[in-house]
């Protein structure tokens, strides 16, 4: 063979070398690109990481810190640490709870501080189950809530407040845990919408009803299995059927926290 030949078989060779290499490159690039698109998306896709579960422990903790007792001369039920204005703070609570006394009202911190109270002049809530109360405290500084969005069926819940049975002279905090049972599109009378299944007892009223991350949702206000057999009316004056009233009457109730928020903005 001649040099020449040599030279141009050679060149040849080198050449399908080459594309071999670049043809092996290609497919494994494709390959690759392949198994990346039928790779699983990483669970935070938004660019915000996952929030952490709040241990129970710590949910009884915060609910303890914001539920407070509301009384007159005497224990009346719950209320909600609500808002901070400087040293004026806004605690909710069921306005069935003010019913159950006279004023002068008084609220009674997680730390047993006792506060006088008042109802707001400009505070209108309708129909629905609901109330506020303000108190001034220029020493101490109080947690309040944080808010949390309408939850969903399923949803797990924790409920808390004072309870204090007949035989007993001092009332007792009491946190369940639970879940949502039933959303009603259309609220009770009293405002009430949040179905679930936490056990709430007579003292509980106008206390928090709080989400996995202790967001406040609700506020408690009607019991389980009541003693009195009534029908389950809407806001709209109709009635619940025969099933769905069993239902209801089988579940704890609260009215939503965007109920009072959107009140609250409607009288400001």
């Amino acid at each position: 063979m001649t040099k020449h030949k040599l030279t141009v078989v050679t060149c040849v060779g080198c050449l399908l070398l080459a594309v071999c290499a670049i043809a092996l490159y290609g497919s494994q690039r494709r390959e690759c690109a392949i198994a990346s698109c039928n790779a699983p998306f990483p669970q935070a896709v938004s660019g915000e990481p996952p929030q952490p579960q709040t241990s129970t422990e710590n949910l009884r903790l915060q609910a303890q810190a914001i539920t407070v007792r509301v009384m007159s001369q005497e224990f009346l039920g719950s209320g909600i640490l609500w808002q901070q204005q400087d040293s004026i703070y806004t605690v909710v609570t069921n306005a069935h709870v003010l019913r159950a006394g006279d004023a002068p009202y008084r609220i009674q911190t997680p730390d047993g501080e006792i506060y006088s109270a008042n109802v707001p002049k400009n505070s209108k809530f309708g129909t629905n189950d609901l109330a506020i109360l303000r108190f001034y405290s220029p020493k101490k500084i109080y947690p309040v809530s944080s808010i949390g969005s309408q939850p969903m069926v399923g949803d797990e819940v924790f409920a808390s407040g004072f309870y204090s049975e007949e035989d007993e002279e001092k009332e007792t905090f009491s946190f369940t845990t639970g879940k949502v049972s039933l959303l009603l599109p259309q609220a009770l009378e009293g405002g009430y919408q949040i179905g679930y299944n936490n056990k709430i007892q007579k003292g509980m009223s106008g206390g928090p009803l709080l989400n996995r991350r202790g967001e406040l949702i609700g506020v408690n206000g009607m019991q389980a299995n009541p003693l009195w057999d009534v029908p389950s009316v809407f806001v709209d004056g109709s009635e619940a059927d025969k099933t769905l009233h069993e239902q209801i009457n089988s579940l704890s109730w609260a009215v939503p926290i965007e109920t009072l928020e959107k009140l609250v903005l409607d009288n400001s």
